[in-house]
């Protein structure tokens, strides 16, 4: 094989044990994944807002973010039900670029990939100590996921990852929301065959042991857009795209039908702007129509300190280094107008 073997990781078990969560921690992640799941349940009314940066590429930045996000949260928590981000490993279209905290602790330095290990467990960790947060991250590589299992409330699988069988398969084995986002083609069918593998009971190998999963009830879709044979954007936020994914889920009769709104991507084309204008327009919809009511749980937003995007040197404090974000004051006065929308809409 073509590889260079650097160093032997430690196991989750190792990680966890070096850098324990704490008591309060861990009964606020239960209080948290409680709520966020009566929320997919139908057993609440509260509207999710996963928002948050593109990627956490440093911690003193993304805490800042998220302390400010604390004190938002106090003004719409009566409605709205928020779980950053803290995106720690990110996928590359053509294989290069910044991959996350995982593979690049500081944006400085070289890879590695055992500081990076210990970086996003203590980020996850301070993130639900100081905020009571417990955040959501992308399930990049699977085998990967024990080294944050207690911390995380939310994982996401994307785009390019949720055709892919051993993505589904840990998928079903997670006690969390596990959101599939359509493929890039954008066919709905895929997706609709990763909840359905998602909340089934698999055996398979996971870190070098035989297991068996036991399915997942909370796997649900996220809708992000599309990419055509000429890699024009396709949105699919809009009511009848909403419509249709409900018809699929109702054919398919699976468990917990929900849908989660990806207000950037394709849905935006990355123009991180208009997140404001499509998380409006899911509103609107779901105040006229009682299925996309039901099914809605919730938006998909990315949000920073600093407006746009920037060189992956890093030079502006929180400013996102991969796809552009809304800033810090345009992401306040959305979760403000957001959660008016939502009281208004229960006040029906």
């Amino acid at each position: 094989m073509n590889l260079v073997f650097k160093r032997k990781l430690p196991i989750p078990q190792e990680v966890k044990e070096m850098y324990p969560i704490s008591e309060e921690g861990k009964l606020a992640k239960e209080k948290n994944d409680e709520e966020i799941r009566e929320i997919f349940e139908g057993k609440s009314d509260k509207f999710i807002l996963i928002i948050g940066p593109c990627s956490a590429d440093r911690e003193d930045a993304v805490m800042d973010y998220l302390h400010k996000l604390k004190d938002v949260y106090e003004k719409v928590k009566d409605v709205l039900c928020i779980i950053p981000r803290i995106y720690t490993n990110k996928p590359r279209t053509n294989g290069s670029g910044y991959k996350g905290m995982l593979h690049q602790p500081s944006l400085n330095d070289e890879e590695n990939m055992l500081k990076g290990l210990i970086a996003i467990r203590k980020l996850h960790m301070r993130a639900l100590n100081e905020t009571g947060f417990s955040c959501a991250d992308e399930m990049l590589y699977p085998e990967n996921h024990r080294y944050l299992s207690d911390l995380l409330s939310y994982v996401a699988v994307g785009a390019r990852s949720s055709e892919d069988q051993q993505h589904r398969m840990t998928a079903s084995g997670l006690n969390v929301p596990a959101g599939m986002k359509n493929p890039t083609s954008g066919d709905l069918n895929v997706m609709i065959n990763s909840i359905k593998a998602g909340q089934m009971s698999h055996e398979f190998i996971y870190r070098g042991w035989e297991v068996e999963s036991k399915g997942n009830p909370l796997c649900h879709a996220i809708l992000r857009g599309s990419v055509n044979k000429n890699g024009n954007a396709i949105p699919n936020y809009h009511y009848e795209d909403i419509i249709n994914c409900y018809n699929k889920y109702m054919e398919a009769k699976l468990q917990n039908p929900a849908i989660i709104i990806d207000c950037n991507h394709a849905n935006s084309n990355k123009q991180y702007l208009e997140q404001i204008r499509i998380a409006k327009e899911v509103m609107h919809s779901i105040k006229h129509n009682e299925q996309i009511r039901s099914i809605v749980k919730g938006l998909m937003i990315e949000s920073y300190l600093v407006d746009g995007k920037q060189k992956e040197d890093g030079n502006v404090y929180g400013q996102s280094v991969t796809d552009p974000c809304l800033g810090w004051e345009k992401t306040e006065k959305l979760i403000l107008d957001l959660a008016d929308l939502r009281r208004e809409l229960l006040k029906k």
